[in-house]
């Protein structure tokens, strides 16, 4: 890996002084500068930065286990929950997902530079719009250090520079992927400020990260609700964001049982600490007394607890009593909310009034009744039978995700190479002038 800086050595000066401000400043202004290089780099070029991430991370595979074994073993004795602790875990299957999804960046389409929508107007002048970089992207995480990789993926493909700060659980697995991150940005000659992880886990970091509005042009935040409200509320810089995942499968009278068995089953167990896992479950009545009773089999297998409404403990008298508050939790848990409904329009008001407009999916064999609830629910995924956890970039095509958006403004759901672009007017013309 290549020496640092003048500019690096000053920004840790700063933090060995314990001058966070000044620290984080100096991360902006590096960031700033990397990001007009980062205009001016070719497809070409950043595909070569990605692979030489990639092939970094591959020699580097032993150092970045044992970080996170350090960070794992803190966690532990710190009491971490166990849902936090899944989201910590790297493993030889993790990290070769995560080089394999900067293999797939590396193969997506660059979007920087796409011209659209030409048309010309009757002075004779074209007027389309061309897709640029945000600039400076700023995303704050919690636990998983594979965000790191994938968040430098995609900014860096999409023309971005960006400013990291993961969490403290996860400082030393963070800072092992960020050394391999600067190895590869050197290996191709692009400038280290074009992917800087944070150094310090103190707090004010944070705060003064999304308070540089001329350094960070958009703040992504990633982890509990906690920290997101506190980002939504605080920030002088517009921020991409959602606040829960209370996601709902509603099964139809007629669907396939088969195919809702496995879909209700998926949606909740594959991984119980993911914004896109169900978290409600609701049935239609005329199906409820044949398929609950398989469904709470299959739970037991997996030690998830029920919590249902009056009707669903009729069925399934293993089921605790579900409160007002469990028609809202997102539990990251095992842990599955059961209504029984009358029908798609009860359905569609409980997700209305419930959910989180993250991911809802139906299970239905009416197409009629697909149509209604893929115009009528109102989140950034609606799902026709298939599991809720296909909710996420890499399985949408998108590569890896920076995040998931229940925002309406800018990008919406999973947030890939386009929703890290904007785009701006360009006009040609042959010499007109306005009369």
């Amino acid at each position: 890996m290549s020496a640092s800086t003048p500019f690096q050595d000053e920004a840790h000066q700063h933090l060995t002084a314990g001058n966070v401000s000044a620290y984080m400043q100096a991360l902006g202004q590096a960031a700033r500068r990397a990001a007009s290089e980062l205009r001016r780099a070719d497809t070409g070029l950043k595909n070569r930065a990605l692979m030489a991430m990639a092939h970094r991370l591959a020699e580097a595979r032993g150092q970045i286990l044992d970080a996170n074994a350090e960070d794992l073993q803190r966690g532990r004795q710190n009491g971490l929950e166990s849902a936090l602790l899944d989201r910590l875990a790297l493993n030889d299957v993790r990290i070769d997902a995560m080089i394999e999804g900067l293999q797939q960046v590396a193969g997506l389409p660059d979007p920087v530079g796409e011209v659209s929508d030409m048309r010309y107007r009757p002075s004779g002048i074209q007027v389309g719009k061309m897709r640029v970089p945000l600039g400076v992207i700023g995303i704050i995480y919690e636990s998983r250090p594979n965000v790191t990789l994938e968040a430098a993926s995609l900014c860096l493909k999409s023309g971005n520079a960006c400013i990291l700060r993961g969490g403290s659980e996860a400082s030393q697995s963070n800072a092992a992927i960020s050394a391999s991150i600067q190895a590869g940005l050197a290996d191709v000659g692009l400038p280290a400020g074009s992917v800087q992880v944070v150094a310090t886990t103190d707090r004010a970091a944070v705060g003064e990260m999304i308070s540089m509005p001329d350094y960070v042009d958009v703040i992504i935040p990633r982890g509990g609700k906690s920290l997101i409200e506190r980002i939504s509320r605080d920030a002088r810089v517009p921020v991409i964001k959602h606040l829960d995942g209370v996601c709902h499968v509603y099964i139809d009278t007629t669907a396939d049982p088969a195919k809702a068995l496995a879909i209700a089953v998926n949606a909740k167990t594959h991984r119980y600490g993911t914004c896109n896992t169900m978290e409600t479950l609701l049935v239609d009545a005329p199906i409820a007394d044949l398929l609950l009773p398989e469904l709470a089999r299959a739970y037991a297998e997996h030690d998830v607890e029920l919590r249902g409404c009056q009707r669903t403990q009729a069925l399934l008298p293993q089921a605790s009593a579900a409160e007002e508050a469990d028609w809202y939790a997102e539990y990251l848990a095992p842990v599955l909310a059961i209504k029984v409904v009358d029908g798609i329009d009860e359905a569609i008001a409980h997700i209305e009034q419930y959910g989180s407009h993250h991911t809802d999916a139906i299970v239905t064999q009416d197409y009629s009744l697909a149509r209604r609830f893929t115009a009528e629910v109102d989140s950034s995924s609606v799902i026709v039978n298939a599991s809720t956890r296909f909710a996420d970039g890499f399985e949408y095509g998108l590569g890896a995700e920076i995040g998931i958006s229940t925002d309406k403004l800018h990008a919406r759901g999973p947030v890939g190479l386009e929703g890290l672009t904007t785009q701006k007017y360009v006009v040609f013309g042959d010499g007109q002038v306005r009369e």
